[in-house]
């Protein structure tokens, strides 16, 4: 796919192996044993550019015969709409990395189509002083239920900008590999039984070190 974003990642830069190790490196838990035992992992890039899908969403897992891995172009940054904008008195919320253990469970985003939606805690960066940059400052964290989702942006078309899409929210570029996620999430409920996904945030610093 090459680098859709003009930032320094590519696509072709992750693997499973190199994305596994770097999950091991930070001592970060892998679902390994039986089919379609889901790893969801974002990616962070060092790109400061605002307004863009310049990060990384993947899915490895394994079925009886294989490991399948995907990799999307997502943001897990807010749009510049939200960062000038926000929606929450105390500044716009953008995620902190870390794994966040079963907190999300297949539901729907806004009541209007099927995404995974935020079910437990998570912990937030607020981002208050509404000008172009992320502002990821250790004594703004909160935690909680922030309807921090993972959901797609447009229905039809690949999106270039965030603007609206995500204030906060885990946001896939590309309609049709949310699609591959959700039928994915749908196949492993339908195996587990178990409506819980985790869903870890690592860094591009991180995911290099390795």
């Amino acid at each position: 796919m090459g680098n859709l974003n003009g930032g320094a990642m590519l696509i072709t830069d992750i693997t499973v192996n190199n994305l596994v190790k770097t999950l091991e490196n930070k001592g970060y838990a892998i679902k390994r044993k039986g089919a379609y035992a889901l790893n969801l992992v974002g990616i962070r890039t060092d790109d400061p550019t605002p307004n863009i899908f310049n990060d990384f969403f993947c899915i490895f897992y394994k079925t009886e015969t294989d490991v399948h891995f995907h990799v999307f172009p997502c943001t897990t940054d807010p749009g510049l709409y939200y960062l000038k904008e926000p929606v929450n008195i105390d500044g716009t919320a953008i995620l902190k990395p870390g794994q966040y253990n079963d907190a999300w469970q297949l539901g729907e985003h806004r009541g209007k189509y099927k995404a995974l939606a935020q079910s437990k805690p998570v912990t937030v960066y607020r981002d208050n002083n509404r000008d172009d940059n992320f502002d990821l400052i250790d004594t703004s964290v909160q935690e909680g239920l922030f309807g921090i989702n993972i959901h797609k942006a447009s229905s039809w078309t690949q999106s270039k900008q965030i603007d609206k899409w995500s204030a906060g929210c885990q946001v896939i570029a590309n309609p049709f590999d949310f699609g591959i996620l959700i039928a994915v999430i749908e196949k492993s409920l339908d195996v587990w039984k178990q409506n819980a996904f985790t869903y870890t945030l690592i860094e591009e610093k991180d995911f290099l070190a390795v």
